[in-house]
């Protein structure tokens, strides 16, 4: 069996699908990796480390869609690289269903089996295998220092010579993964902290970082499957968006992560919230590949909104490709453990991590 890793072809990915600690592991187990030269040259992993680690350099993407068993990538892959994929064979990417359509028609076409990685389902087995879990961590944490290399501001509180200086607020909404991450960096780079979460077992753990909870009580059902906020009735809404204002008005950094799996980002932030905001206040919207947490967000875009920043950022893992590319890398191999039994891979879809994650197989597509 050969496991391929050709070069990411997404316009400003830096993530490589698997560094070279984790091919190592692979061919110390018998199994055949092929890596595409350069694959992991944008997340700082050399082709001379991946050779170290027993993988076979290949210069042609052609040698590795192609002519390997397993394709792993971090994107999903393009009409032309679908289409150059050996009938049959098993691709493991991140591949958003709905975003996806044209290509997962290709697959299916092609036999592909592909195996979503967003989709891994979050059970206590599959921990260890959470993609979004992981890059959500880089996420929260680059996203501060987004905002604070955009702010006019220090963050931290300083007695000095030239008198003192208060600490800066940060305001984190939405406490999952990546929040609290944010939340965590935001204290230990000096900021006075707050943040927000419907849910009630988030607010414990915000207070538990240092921070002070904002808005109403969350209510006890406000969680949905997997863990993520379900979506809000008019009344709960109305109140959260009452405590947002209140609070807003009055924060340097703001950072967004509010999401609602297969829905477009709840609408968090109003442009009359944004307006009230101080000039020189920063909003980084962690949301904006959804639709934005903030009603002023442009996906990609910074934009300047009477001296307030509204930051779109998008794929902000990549921004950190080295150690997100180790995170994503370490869920890929122990979803490859997972899956192979004597140097050989098969794919059961009755088991309840990988039949999740199944999109396409034997020329049909799943839902």
């Amino acid at each position: 069996m050969r496991i391929g890793v050709p070069r990411e072809s997404a316009s400003g990915e830096r993530r490589v699908g698997l560094v070279p600690e984790s091919v190592g592991r692979l061919t110390k187990a018998g199994v055949g990796v092929r890596v595409q030269r350069g694959a992991g040259g944008p997340a700082f992993c050399t082709d001379d480390a991946y050779a170290a680690a027993g993988a076979e350099l290949v210069d042609d993407a052609g040698a590795i869609l192609g002519d390997c068993d397993v394709v792993v990538k971090v994107q999903k892959p393009s009409l032309a690289e679908a289409d150059a994929l050996r009938e049959g064979v098993i691709l493991i990417s991140l591949l958003p269903a709905a975003t996806s359509a044209d290509v997962l028609e290709r697959l299916t076409a092609r036999r592909v089996t592909s195996l979503a990685l967003e989709r891994v389902p979050r059970i206590t087995r599959a921990q260890s295998m959470d993609i979004l879990s992981s890059q959500a961590t880089v996420a929260g944490y680059k996203s501060v220092l987004i905002a604070a290399a955009a702010s006019p501001k220090l963050m931290p509180m300083l007695t000095t010579a030239a008198g003192s200086i208060p600490p800066a607020k940060a305001f984190v909404i939405g406490a999952g993964v990546a929040g609290l991450m944010a939340i965590a960096t935001a204290r230990r780079l000096g900021a006075s902290v707050s943040g927000f979460d419907i849910r009630a077992a988030a607010r414990e753990q915000v207070l538990s970082l240092g921070a002070t909870f904002v808005g109403p009580e969350p209510v006890s059902d406000a969680e949905a499957a997997g863990g993520y906020a379900r979506a809000q009735t008019e009344d709960e809404q109305r109140k959260t968006m009452e405590a947002l204002a209140a609070h807003i008005r009055d924060q340097d950094l703001v950072v967004t992560t509010a999401q609602i799996p297969g829905r477009p980002a709840p609408r968090l932030i109003t442009g009359a919230m944004v307006a009230s905001m101080r000039a020189g206040a920063v909003i980084v919207d962690l949301a904006a590949e959804t639709g934005g947490n903030c009603e002023l967000t442009v996906p990609g875009e910074t934009r300047d909104v009477n001296g307030v920043q509204v930051i779109g950022a998008l794929n902000v893992a990549s921004t950190v490709p080295f150690h997100a590319s180790v995170m994503f890398s370490k869920n890929v191999l122990t979803l490859l453990q997972h899956m192979i039994k004597d140097a050989a891979i098969a794919i059961n879809l009755e088991d309840e991590i990988v039949g999740p994650m199944c999109l396409t197989h034997a020329g049909t597509t799943r839902s």
